[in-house]
């Protein structure tokens, strides 16, 4: 408001495509105050001075109505002005109006029968029809079902609503969940983070049944949990005390979906699992160019503590201990070299809780001493790397070394490591915070190195058996990213012969037979497995379209291809219908001879209204067809060739046949018995299909 005029600011997060010009209408009840357009040129912000609309509301709000991907604001006459804080928007908007730039050529009743907003239709989805309110328990969840945890930062500014509204209502005791509220306090308290809450909802996240995957999940974590294979790691006593029984499973996905079952908020030491992360951090602030003059990027072929290097004389790469001390000794002398050791594990530290999206990460003092203690052989590849000169000028090999053990045994658990997967698998950016940690050719370079060096000696096999990239480390632990999709985190104390988790590994082999997220698995074509990122019923709904699709458009080639890739071409849709049906009702000969006599489906399903494809074509006048399928039904009834398919309604059209007779049928619409009774006068001319 300036001088006694409103001033209305819109902001645009998304520019007006297309070179058109859009309209704001700005909305008093149900009625447009003023209207005006803009155009592409507006990319930021405008601002538009209507002196005209405070003489209609010269002593109410007016909001400026709008929808997806702008800001919206209610603004106050002058008079309101002087009691509003400076600085701060007078009332950020939580209207229930549908909003958004509309195109000219739109009439506005059309839009403006789109009076419900997401607050609105998630307050009827989940109101008390009786009293009107909404539980808020219920909501939170339902919520939480769609992956979403209450303590997530992208629903702070709710959660922070509930625990405002809760005290000002003036009951003492109790917890924000346990209030009802009615629709306008609904709106208040959800507006500020409604785009992520309607995604949830609307199942627009990467896993869109969510609670259907976090079941198969626990199958699978409880078919883990029995197996007693392994030895607990017992170099140093603090990794030998461990209980060998811990066993949990976080999950992230890319959206920020999270799950958990087992001992996953029980602290570990990172061990092996910090050098894809210290490496990750070294190509962020050096560069591939400069990391990889001192390191190499080919598996070993040898133990991960062998004193060996490469034909180049450089450590093999940095999944193995020789590679991780030199990326260590990168990160200390080269970045940031003024920083002293105590600010460089600060700064470090720092960077693996930007990763993990402020979960908790901690340090254990006493691994660390037991680290230093008994290393010898870290010892051994430090100086055997310093005699052959690998490290850059000006390396302090003490240094380096306890910044080594300090990355080593960093603590954290499940959740928060999960949360690390997640990033890599989101390109870099974590996906509770969505903070740009690393930049996309650095997850790159390190989910290549781990998927051919980040399982010590099983890495080849891990790597054919389930395809994905993953860290191993010795405290148990083990980092699985599943690109573009999630990241999973698994941790069990003991270990195998070559210092993977038992239970780790068997966890990935069964997931990646249960869901085809090995790297190769065929995304179209693998039947017996299961894509969680599809909705339920996507990939089943798109091969019966496809299939009655090219029954319909009489593409016999289509239907062998079906065929010959193993599909159930006796599937039928939502209504019964069959491929024959479509293709009797279409009158192609050709695919319905091949349906009976190649496909061996079934010759008379009967569809919802008990159509067989015997009447779709005699209704439509192709007598070939009729002809050819009473010859068909009555070499089925002589025994001359058994009945095809699979009987898929089990025994049930006996009785719908004796069922549904002439005088019992469905009824039908005034369409449906115009076209009827034209049949019965002129049974000699087809129908028009």
């Amino acid at each position: 408001v300036l001088r006694g005029r409103t001033v209305f600011k819109i902001e645009c997060v998304r520019p007006i495509m297309n070179n058109k010009f859009a309209r704001v209408f700005i909305k008093h009840s149900n009625s447009i105050a003023v209207s005006f357009p803009i155009s592409r040129s507006c990319r930021i912000s405008s601002y538009s001075t209507l002196p005209n609309v405070t003489k209609v509301l010269r002593q109410q709000k007016i909001t400026c109505a709008d929808v997806n991907y702008w800001k919206y604001y209610s603004y106050h006459s002058a008079a309101q002005v002087r009691k509003a804080s400076r600085g701060q928007p007078l009332f950020q908007l939580k209207s229930s109006e549908r909003a958004a730039f509309y195109d000219l050529d739109t009439p506005y009743s059309a839009r403006d029968q789109e009076t419900k907003s997401a607050e609105d239709v998630l307050f009827d989805m989940f109101r008390n029809e009786e009293t009107d309110l909404l539980p808020i328990g219920k909501f939170l969840a339902a919520l939480r079902t769609t992956g979403i945890r209450r303590n997530d930062p992208r629903i702070g500014e709710m959660m922070e609503n509930l625990a405002v509204v809760h005290r000002n209502s003036g009951f003492e005791g109790g917890s924000p969940e346990t209030q009802k509220m009615d629709r306008e306090t609904f709106r208040s308290v959800v507006a500020p983070n409604i785009v992520l809450i309607a995604r949830a909802f609307r199942h627009q996240f990467i896993i869109p049944d969510f609670q259907g995957f976090t079941k198969d999940l626990e199958e699978v974590y409880w078919k883990c949990k029995s197996n007693d294979d392994g030895k607990v790691a017992s170099y140093i006593p603090q990794l030998a005390r461990m209980n060998p029984d811990f066993w949990g499973v976080s999950v992230c996905t890319i959206d920020g979906q999270r799950f958990s079952i087992g001992d996953t908020n029980v602290p570990f030491t990172l061990q092996s699992c910090s050098k894809p992360l210290t490496y990750a951090i070294a190509l962020e602030k050096l560069g591939q160019a400069t990391v990889h003059q001192y390191v190499g990027q080919e598996p070993s072929g040898r133990n991960f503590n062998e004193l060996v290097l490469d034909y180049n004389k450089r450590p093999h790469n940095p999944m193995i201990n020789a590679g991780a001390i030199l990326v260590c000794s990168l990160l200390k002398t080269l970045v940031k070299p003024e920083m002293t050791l105590a600010e460089k594990f600060d700064y470090m530290t720092t960077y693996f809780k930007r990763l993990a999206g402020g979960e908790s990460l901690g340090f254990n003092n006493a691994v660390f001493l037991s680290e230093r203690e008994a290393a010898d052989r870290n010892y051994a590849l430090g100086f055997y790397m310093r005699e052959h000169k690998c490290y850059p000028d000006k390396t302090n090999l003490r240094e380096c070394m306890d910044f080594y053990f300090q990355c080593c045994s960093m603590e954290a658990n499940c959740d928060a490591m999960a949360v690390v997967a997640a990033t890599l698998a989101n390109g870099g950016i974590c996906p509770i915070t969505d903070e740009k940690v690393l930049r996309p050719d650095v997850v790159r370079d390190v989910l290549s190195l781990m998927h051919s060096c980040g399982m010590y000696d099983y890495s080849g096999q891990f790597a054919f058996k389930v395809g994905l990239p993953a860290k191993s480390g010795v405290c148990g632990g083990m980092l699985v990213v599943i690109p573009n999709v999630m990241g999973i985190f698994t941790w069990s104390p003991p270990l195998d012969p070559l210092g993977n988790s038992c239970r780790g590994v068997q966890f990935c082999e069964e997931l990646v037979n249960v869901f085809n997220f090995h790297r190769y698995d065929n995304l179209k074509h693998a039947s017996n497995k299961k894509d969680p990122r599809r909705h339920r019923y996507e990939t089943k709904g798109l091969s019966i379209v496809n299939l009655l699709f090219s029954a319909a458009s009489g593409d016999v080639t289509a239907l062998r291809r079906h065929k010959l890739s193993g599909m159930d071409i006796t599937l039928s849709d939502y209504d019964g219908r069959t491929a024959l049906h479509l293709a009797a009702a279409e009158g192609h000969l050709d695919c319905v001879a091949f349906l009976l006599e190649q496909g061996r489906v079934p010759h008379d399903p009967h569809d919802r209204w008990g159509n067989a494809p015997l009447d779709e074509a005699e209704t439509f006048g192709h007598h070939h067809v009729v002809e050819f399928l009473r010859a068909w039904d009555e070499r089925v009834r002589s025994g001359e060739i058994p009945r095809g398919g699979v009987e898929t309604i089990e025994q049930q059209p006996e009785i719908e046949q004796q069922e549904i007779k002439p005088s019992q049928e469905p009824p039908r619409s005034e369409q449906e018995q115009r076209r009827y009774q034209t049949l019965e006068h002129e049974e000699t001319s087809p129908l028009p299909k």
